[in-house]
């Protein structure tokens, strides 16, 4: 059924409810959602319990269950992105309040949505198989044959709070493509953009139990959702010891999980420094650094590194750090005091170590500002774990050779980035960097939704990215004729 015209749409302040069964319900317990620069409630929602992954898989199972041709599908995904792109500006106000992103850097995201939901909706129609060569071994002349992609059936999203209207799209929009019903478990701390969305598919046609949305903790919900055997896919987006803890409660199912990464950046002595310069520090603090493809690590050949340096803290240390809804602001706040904290202290054992800060370095409540080092000794958790802050190191290397070993020497694997002029570093870079992407000459952050997206080693498992989610979310059924 369609979404009541009553239910206040989320983020207004009026308490936001959770999609089960093509209801909006409510529940006794709620959740503060919270402007993590001064603590003002920007709304509250359900506290979901087990109990409601039950019956939203339930729902999703019997959904899943029920035919849903394909140009339905295409018509509920297109007829969402135009209601998205009629109100651009009230879902940015909503990413901006409830989390991380400064307004300027927070409008790019509904627009984005937009795109991923085209884009869904388009694969969606292209999505077939193919004929087999039967023939192709003696014996088996008189068959013929082909295959075709059939969905999984429930899916189970984990989305993250960095980009709460995108990632909700990146896992909803093909799951729905491909034909699945999907359990949505939205980030804690940022659930109104995608319940925001799951009301404008709602109210284009959406089938009852083809998306349903429980908000709460994830502690409370993460293993109910992952562990149902219902649920033939989790799509995952987070931390890597909740990715180990998936893939121990998940048992026999297919996992897509995108876990994060520890991105270095390689500037050669050729490299231009007028481009390389802004788009390493747009990679290392949009977000206020909370970005899985954010730059932490920047190696630079030595003949070159003093110019970069003095030209980098120069352009960091002009960054205003504020309130997300302040159109001047650069760098707002980290989602929670605790992270923040916890960046602050990341920060104090890399210098109790050796390395020296260079601009930056501290705190204000959840705000950290864009903080520079450099002489960071390896070992260190800001030279070998994820930051996930606004932070950046950077080191002197000696040869290429050098930067790219030191590059690989962490267990993440997403993105790399190398700034040059030279085919041959470039190629050789690209040969020798263990990662799921490298970006020449732009920050490791660049992204476009129809690449395959993901990562190598403790960066997850899969790929995302439109077209190749949708393989991921789709079984092959062979069909053999005997003529």
């Amino acid at each position: 059924m369609a979404a009541d015209g009553n239910v206040p749409r989320p983020g207004d302040g009026h308490g936001a409810r959770m999609l089960i069964d093509g209801e909006w319900v409510g529940r006794d317990e709620t959740i503060d959602v919270v402007n993590p620069l001064d603590g003002t409630r920007v709304d509250t929602v359900p506290r979901g319990r087990a109990g409601d992954i039950a019956a939203a898989v339930t729902a999703a199972a019997r959904a899943a269950g029920q035919p849903w041709p394909t140009h339905a599908r295409y018509d509920v995904l297109t007829n969402a992105a135009a209601r998205i792109e009629a109100d651009l500006e009230g879902y940015a106000r909503t990413i901006a309040r409830e989390g991380s992103k400064t307004i300027r850097e927070a409008r790019r995201e509904p627009v984005r949505c937009v795109t991923l939901l085209r884009l869904a909706a388009e694969e969606g129609r292209r999505l077939g198989g193919e004929t087999l060569p039967f023939d192709s071994r003696a014996g088996s002349e008189n068959r013929v044959g082909y295959y075709f992609r059939f969905p999984v059936g429930v899916v189970g999203a984990i989305t993250p709070f960095n980009d709460p209207l995108a990632m909700a799209c990146h896992k909803v929009g093909p799951a729905l493509a491909g034909g699945n019903a999907v359990v949505l478990k939205p980030g804690t701390a940022t659930p109104l953009s995608a319940l925001r969305l799951a009301r404008d598919l709602s109210e284009s046609g959406l089938p009852p139990g083809r998306l349903n949305v429980v908000t709460g903790r994830g502690e409370e919900l993460g293993e109910a959702l992952v562990a149902d055997p219902r649920v033939r896919l989790v799509t995952f987006t987070g931390g890597v010891d909740t990715g180990l803890r998936i893939t121990r409660a998940a048992g026999i199912k297919k996992l897509c999980m995108e876990l994060g990464s520890n991105s270095p950046v390689l500037v050669m002595p050729d490299a231009d420094l007028d481009r390389a310069v802004p788009a390493i520090a747009a990679g290392a603090f949009a977000q206020a650094g909370q970005n899985c493809l954010g730059v932490q690590r920047v190696f630079v050949l030595a003949d070159v590194y003093d110019a970069f340096r003095d030209r980098f803290v120069a352009h960091a240390g002009a960054l205003k750090a504020g309130s997300s809804t302040d159109e001047t602001t650069d760098v707002c706040a980290m989602i929670t005091l605790g992270q923040a904290e916890r960046v602050e202290r990341w920060i104090r054992e890399a210098e109790h170590a050796g390395a020296r800060v260079l601009v930056g370095g501290t705190r204000e409540g959840a705000l950290v500002w864009p903080t520079v080092l450099e002489s960071v000794p390896e070992g260190v958790r800001l030279d070998c774990d994820e930051a996930y802050g606004p932070v950046v190191s950077l080191y002197r290397v000696d040869t290429l050779g050098e930067a790219i070993g030191r590059a690989n020497s962490v267990d993440y694997g997403l993105h790399a980035a190398i700034f040059t002029e030279s085919l041959r570093w470039a190629f050789e870079a690209i040969r020798g960097l263990h990662v799921g992407g490298v970006i020449v000459n732009d920050s490791t952050d660049y992204r476009l939704d129809v690449m395959p997206f993901g990562g190598t080693k403790l960066s997850g498992i899969g790929r995302e990215g439109i077209r190749f989610a949708l393989q991921e979310m789709t079984e092959t059924r062979v069909v053999c004729f005997n003529l």
